[in-house]
């Protein structure tokens, strides 16, 4: 069980309960009002209180952070294998295959899930909060928090220097310049009940770029996504005339070159929500991407890009 805990400041003398963690700790309105009915979930000097309760300076605030609800969706457990590569008592990173979506979907009902992966190593009552979510073709870091309090401080800090996303892309042709940005609204392709598209009505997008490498009519690019639209990295590519390889929405379908969009979520950045403590990190290109390096780049380019900034 995760606690967050503080000590009353001396001008915070006089304040309640409801106060500290709304001003002070950034719990939400709906969050305080669980916390409220929820039992034994707010301690003060080791004692239960409850939200209007007047604190003094010196007082030890202790404040339970699980949820004590059911999850909203019915997720199904599933002996699939999903790497965390890093871990405390307030979230997790894992290192997602292709192949995986984050939760079930209507669309594709028997897809392994992140959710499910989660419910089977960690109990059925495991709850599912996914800070950023990645494509079922795209593999790479994905951060999951472990109560709607830390997911809620994470989400507001996604596309901010806190919460920093890096990820390789192997392009179909490259990029006339070499570095650039992408600033292109993105919005639903009519055509299509998955497809996104590049219109003048669309939603801001914004994606940045670096080429690192070229090969036999290939390019491996770094990406950093400055906004979170669907699909966005692949749209803004084919929207520059170079499509994600292996991408069968936006590109070309071609199982022999690689048989999913080549995007890996590479790097992940941020600060974390409750402990301040700057976290980093790399998740090593999987091995469909890497072939593709080693037989269609300059030699030493595969084992460059595990260590490319």
């Amino acid at each position: 069980m995760a606690v967050i805990t503080r000590v009353i400041l001396p001008e915070e003398d006089g304040a309640a309960v409801r106060h500290i963690l709304r001003s002070k700790l950034h719990f939400s309105s709906h969050a305080v009002s669980r916390l409220a009915h929820g039992g034994e979930c707010i301690l003060v000097n080791g004692l239960p209180v409850h939200t209007p309760h007047i604190l003094r300076a010196g007082d030890v605030l202790e404040v339970e952070t699980e949820d004590r609800r059911a999850p909203k969706a019915v997720i199904t457990p599933g002996p699939w294998p999903l790497p965390v590569v890093w871990e405390d008592g307030h979230l997790l990173i894992v290192n997602k295959p292709a192949g995986m979506t984050a939760h079930a979907s209507n669309l594709l009902p028997d897809t392994p899930t992140v959710a499910g992966a989660l419910a089977w190593e960690r109990g059925a009552d495991f709850i599912f909060h996914p800070v950023n979510r990645l494509d079922k073709g795209t593999t790479g870091l994905m951060a999951v928090a472990k109560s709607g309090y830390v997911h809620d401080l994470l989400r507001r800090r996604l596309h901010t220097g806190d919460f920093r996303r890096e990820y390789r892309a192997v392009c179909l042709g490259c990029p006339q310049v070499e570095r650039g940005t992408v600033n292109a609204p993105i919005g639903r392709d009519e055509a299509s009940l998955v497809a996104r598209r590049v219109r003048p009505d669309g939603s801001p997008a914004v994606s940045h770029y670096r080429v690192l490498a070229k090969g036999d009519g290939l390019s491996l690019l770094a990406l950093w996504p400055e906004t979170g639209r669907t699909h966005q990295l692949r749209v803004h590519m084919a929207y520059l005339g170079c499509p994600l390889a292996g991408d069968w929405l936006y590109g070309t379908e071609d199982p022999a070159l690689i048989p999913r969009p080549a995007l890996h979520s590479w790097a992940l950045t941020l600060v974390h929500p409750v402990t301040g403590e700057r976290i980093e990190v790399r998740a090593p290109l999987p091995e469909d991407m890497a072939r593709l390096l080693r037989e269609r780049f300059p030699a030493g380019t595969a084992e460059a890009a595990h260590v490319i900034p």
